[in-house]
């Protein structure tokens, strides 16, 4: 598969606990953009990390303090945050809250290795006949 289906509903698609107060749930997916919904407990921590994606964070519900290149912002539903490729940066909620993260490209860590390795970038780029 080299992309997520057309239609996620929330109350079907799988929720994955990914450990220390964190769920993830996958919205949508190709080879260029990921959408993520992430749940964090009260307290709970995303480590600050860095990666080769451009992120955009939107705050759902919920409190969350980030840090991205060692400056802290108090975040709340509404807010959103961008990050850079190889930005640092991480967050805690101490109220415990829901994210939505996109990345592009889409993190290829969240899917099942080789989801991408049949995917002709050409044609995938390529504008489909008829539309």
């Amino acid at each position: 598969m080299s992309k997520g289906e057309v239609f996620t509903f929330g109350n079907e698609a799988e929720i994955e606990d990914i450990g220390g107060g964190l769920k993830r749930q996958m919205l949508g997916y190709n080879h260029e953009l990921m959408a993520v919904k992430i749940w964090f407990a009260e307290g709970a921590i995303g480590y600050n990390h860095a990666h080769r994606h451009s992120q955009v964070t939107y705050i759902v519900e919920g409190e969350f303090h980030f840090n991205i290149n060692g400056v802290t912002k108090i975040l709340k539903a509404g807010d959103s945050c961008f990050m850079a490729p190889y930005d640092d940066h991480g967050a805690t909620s101490p109220t415990g809250g829901i994210l939505i993260d996109t990345f592009s490209p889409p993190r290829e860590d969240f899917l099942p290795e080789g989801t991408f390795d049949n995917l002709d970038i050409e044609k995938a780029n390529s504008k489909p006949v008829g539309k």
